[in-house]
């Protein structure tokens, strides 16, 4: 009998929550906390016995069996027969997360002419893929309910076209998500206060985490990407928001709007005592759209478009230097239309933040492309079930 949550909410992710259990903690969190440490070890390992297990958690080998039966009671592990061994006694059994026993449903909400979403395994890997366009023949975007009559729709097909017991839906959203599942807002969808978590969990009967799309995305590159030490991701698409990875950690806000970089203006083109305008703000240079319109504009005159993506590259680094500088991050990561953001736009940022933080202190900062490609919101997507269900990252 599964133990796992099957109500709608973000299981274990939470402010301040490290994403991969290290060791031991007090008795009283202890058997919940062990269960991830012994799933996390093998998601990341594989292959590994009771008595390895035991040296790499620290737990004891009488707490590593007793976990292990209850897993394998529930199909999370499986045993992959016994290791070859040269030693006398018994060859150990080796053990490894059961990866075929489960799927995952991704969702992406962050294009800004389409959903897209995937069935994958617990690795991550897309086995079906699917979207729903939000232009109609005449070009109108569907916003509002009629984007979330979409989100239904598409959700809908991919349950449906799962293979295996589904572990849960995550979704990836623009915009401002609380704990709940949330989008308190997202502009470009026309949504307020749209408790889609709440909404998909009663449509499935499912588990269900949705979070900010920028989240999603540096869960995806801090899971899959290799990424190292703390980190932000600058997720560029309609609009632009950022993900916060720190000391093990992803970072909220106290109103869930931690990243929300797009919106704030950047540099000081009407004096510094200007008041807020939306025509100043990181998103009127740096948006998709925006820099699909300017470059068509200079190929319709014949110009060259590089001083338009080394300008929103600037834009990016004026906005990025306070956090680089606050911070002190080691790893910079762009996310987006590769034709966009590699090379000049990339380069402009990083000169300007070159020029506006103090060298010594950031030397070793890395800007660069995510690896995850256009798939990094679902893949997110899965992590944050993983994370929210099993523990694991």
């Amino acid at each position: 009998m599964t133990t796992m949550d099957v109500r709608g909410g973000n299981g274990g992710l939470g402010p301040g929550r490290a994403l991969r259990p290290r060791a031991k903690v007090l008795p009283e969190h202890a058997r919940s906390h062990n269960r991830s440490l012994v799933l996390q070890t093998l998601y990341r390992s594989g292959q590994l016995s009771r008595a390895d297990i035991a040296r790499e958690t620290g737990l004891t080998r009488v707490t590593v069996s007793d976990l292990v039966a209850e897993l394998l009671s529930e199909s999370l592990v499986i045993e992959l027969g016994q290791r070859e061994s040269a030693r006398p006694g018994k060859p150990a059994v080796l053990l490894d997360i059961n990866r075929t026993a489960h799927q995952i449903v991704g969702v992406d909400l962050s294009d800004h002419d389409r959903f897209r979403g995937a069935v994958m395994d617990l690795d991550g890997e897309l086995l079906h893929s699917a979207e729903v366009p939000l232009e109609d023949a005449d070009g109108r975007v569907a916003t509002g309910e009629e984007a979330h009559a979409k989100v239904v729709e598409l959700v809908r097909h991919l349950v449906e076209s799962a293979t295996a017991p589904i572990l849960g839906i995550g979704v990836g959203s623009p915009g401002v998500v609380d704990l709940t599942g949330t989008i308190l807002t997202a502009p470009n969808l026309g949504w307020t206060a749209v408790p889609l978590q709440h909404d998909l969990h009663l449509l499935t009967g499912l588990p269900v985490v949705v979070a900010n799309d920028a989240n999603a995305a540096v869960l995806a590159e801090h899971s899959y990407g290799g990424a190292t030490g703390d980190m932000m991701l600058i997720r560029v698409g309609h609009g632009i928001g950022a993900g916060l990875i720190i000391a093990g950690a992803l970072v909220y806000g106290s109103h869930f709007a931690a990243g929300e970089i797009g919106q704030v203006m950047v540099g000081t083109d009407l004096g510094l005592d200007a008041t807020y305008s939306r025509d100043q703000v990181l998103e009127h240079w740096l948006s998709v759209p925006q820099l699909r319109r300017g470059i068509l504009a200079a190929e319709a005159e014949g110009a060259d478009a590089t001083p338009l993506l080394r300008e929103a590259g600037s834009r990016l680094g004026i906005a990025l230097a306070p956090v680089v500088g606050a911070l002190n991050l080691s790893e910079l990561v762009l996310s987006g239309p590769t034709d966009l953001l590699d090379g000049p736009l990339a380069e402009a940022t990083i000169h300007t933040l070159r020029n506006r933080t103090m060298a010594e202190n950031h030397a070793d900062l890395a800007v660069r492309m995510t690896t995850q490609g256009q798939d990094i919101v679902l893949r997110g997507a899965a992590v944050l079930v993983l994370s929210g269900q099993l523990g694991v990252s």
